[in-house]
């Protein structure tokens, strides 16, 4: 293994997985377990369970589970090595060195390295003579010595060599430098920087590494802002630029804005709980990274219409994971940035009474829903309520739906229960609606319809429940894997998926090693560990283990004899007799 046994178990009986988790996400201990909202999907009904005494995770909404190092993998995005050190260093450890292919590893450390020194190469080109007009840029959008030094602001040189040129006396390679996206691939090989004539934004995580950056063009050339792509150690979709200074100021509440430089205007101004997307539009991931952080989350994008359709979009995608959502709206079309230097030094008086004064998600759809009316004309104003309706029937607290039903009856001068009658017919469609998905979704979790790991599963129904079932006795009942290792062969296995975990759970009970969740997650990817996770949460510890295996054997040994659809389509008379005969014997 690439990491020693003795090493992982000695870091499993060091680490509670429940206190781990713990720091990412709110748990309540209901019956033997530990519950709460899931941090990988976003859900306003706790469906993410933790079991501290067998060592695992998993959600039953989403269907992502697995050991304590797959959580630490998934939550931070890191490799199994990395995630391993992360827990190892959590719990006073040290990793041993190891001899084992680990280039994933070094890469992503080498772009860590990679990334900090283009971040000290661009920040002293920012103070060069080259850099006068980035400088200048900033100086214009009124940034403090000490807000450009506290961001680690810079500037990419014009020419498309000088970064490649520096990083490479630094020892970096070509393929380093490509892999990080600091330097594009020309068609001969050779490696051009990517980012040219722009103020440098570094994109720093949770953990003080720079991951990326953004950089804003000097000229006229498009587009603007110029984002690192993905790369081994950065994906837009699962950062906030800032959230490394906002998290520890947020008290509570996160302010969302949509760029770089309203993120540190805010900052400057004394709203150091600003954060901004990556360049690109709100994410469910996101959204649950601010879950984290905040109860509540002030959406302050641009007033244009894109800034609007931004808006809504990004209400779509918070309202599902509980958080309260206000919407700040700056006046006269102005972003955050703009606002408070027009005016001067009451600018941040001036933002921290419209955050005062902000209200929630569901007023500021209700009233540019409102605004695209005449309320004047009947026809209209049947159809303003009729929508509003259905958006008051979508929220799940009822004591806020009447709060908005006598709201509007009362502004509109209707009955408060014609009102709340096309609430409830909205709420009886979102139900049926939501019904129906579920019935799919559990029909199709049923029939492995959709399985890609184990594609061979939906052919095998009876026999794959069975391995899965013994998969977890194995695992949950380590006392009775010797047993189940001498009575069956990997061949019983008709699933292959299911076989490959077999085989290891097999060798380590036949080696007399540790059988875990933990011990075993270096073999399999992460997505591998939820499906194992998922038959440990559908298979619970069997009170007689050797009884039950005794049974889920009986169930292999008959399903192994069945040829499939596709063998019975393509054999011959014969070996369809044969097959049976087989059938037979077995049942005498």
């Amino acid at each position: 293994m690439p990491i020693p046994e003795d090493f992982i178990n000695e870091l499993k009986s060091r680490t509670d997985i429940s206190e781990v988790i713990s720091g990412y996400v709110r748990l309540k201990k209901t019956g033997r377990s530990l519950m709460g909202l899931c941090p990988f999907h976003s859900e306003h009904t706790p469906s993410f369970s933790v079991s501290r005494e067998n060592g695992f995770f998993y959600c039953f909404g989403c269907g992502v589970g697995g050991d304590v190092i797959t959580f630490i993998r998934r939550i931070e995005n890191l490799d199994y090595v990395e995630a391993v050190k992360l827990l190892a260093d959590r719990a006073g450890m040290t990793l041993p060195e190891q001899n084992a292919d680990n280039s994933m590893t070094i890469l992503r450390n080498r772009i860590y390295e990679a990334n900090r020194e283009a971040a000290r190469f661009y920040n002293k080109q920012l103070y060069s003579p080259a850099g006068a007009a980035a400088m200048g840029y900033l100086k214009k959008r009124e940034l403090s010595e000490k807000t450009i030094i506290h961001f680690g602001l810079g500037y990419s040189p014009a020419s498309r060599f000088e970064l490649v040129n520096h990083l490479r006396k630094k020892g970096f390679t070509n393929s380093e430098l490509i892999a990080a996206n600091l330097a594009n691939q020309t068609k001969n090989g050779n490696a051009i920087d990517r980012f040219s004539d722009r103020v440098m934004f570094p994109i720093i995580d949770l953990r003080g590494n720079v991951i990326g950056f953004g950089g804003r063009i000097m000229s006229d050339i498009k587009p603007k802002y110029l984002n690192t792509s993905e790369t081994p150690v950065f994906n837009k979709s699962r950062n906030l630029f800032a959230l490394q200074f906002a998290k520890n100021k947020a008290k509570g509440q996160l302010i969302l804005v949509e760029g770089y430089m309203d993120v540190i205007a805010l900052h400057q101004a004394g709203f150091e709980n600003a954060v901004a997307t990556l360049g690109t539009a709100l994410t469910a991931e996101q959204s649950n990274i601010i879950k984290r952080y905040c109860d509540e989350v002030v959406i302050c994008y641009d007033s244009d219409e894109a800034g609007q359709k931004a808006t809504a979009r990004a209400i779509s995608i918070l309202r599902p994971t509980g958080l309260n959502i206000k919407v700040l709206t700056v006046p006269n079309g102005k972003d955050p940035d703009e606002f408070i230097r027009s005016y001067k030094d009451q600018g941040s008086a001036r933002f921290r009474m419209l955050l005062e004064k902000s209200g929630n998600d569901i007023e500021y759809n209700i009233s540019k829903l409102k605004a695209s009316f005449d309320l004047n004309v009947p026809s209209q104003r049947v159809e303003f309520l009729t929508k509003a309706a259905r958006m008051i029937s979508e929220l799940d607290n009822p004591v806020e739906r009447d709060v908005y039903i006598s709201r509007l009856s009362k502004e509109l001068n209707v009955e408060k229960n014609s009102m709340k009658q096309l609430v409830d017919r909205g709420i009886r469609q979102h139900e049926k609606k939501q019904y129906s998905q579920e019935q799919i979704r559990a029909e199709n979790i049923m029939n492995a319809r959709n399985d890609r790991l184990n594609s061979e599963k939906r052919f095998n129904l009876r026999a794959a429940n069975a391995e899965e079932a013994l998969i977890s006795l194995m695992i949950l009942n380590p006392d009775a894997a010797v047993f189940v290792a001498q009575k069956v062969r990997p061949e019983l296995f008709v699933t292959a998926f299911n076989r490959r975990i077999y085989e290891i759970l097999m060798k380590r009970a036949e080696s007399g090693l540790d059988i875990s969740m933990t011990s075993i997650a270096g073999e399999f990817s992460a997505e591998e560990m939820s499906r194992i996770a998922g038959m440990l949460a559908a298979h619970p510890r069997e009170n007689d283990a050797v009884a039950a295996a005794g049974e889920y054997i009986s169930i292999l040994e008959e399903e192994s004899g069945r040829l499939t659809y596709d063998q019975i389509a393509a054999a011959d008379n014969e070996t369809i007799m044969e097959q049976l005969r087989k059938m037979k014997k077995k049942k005498q």
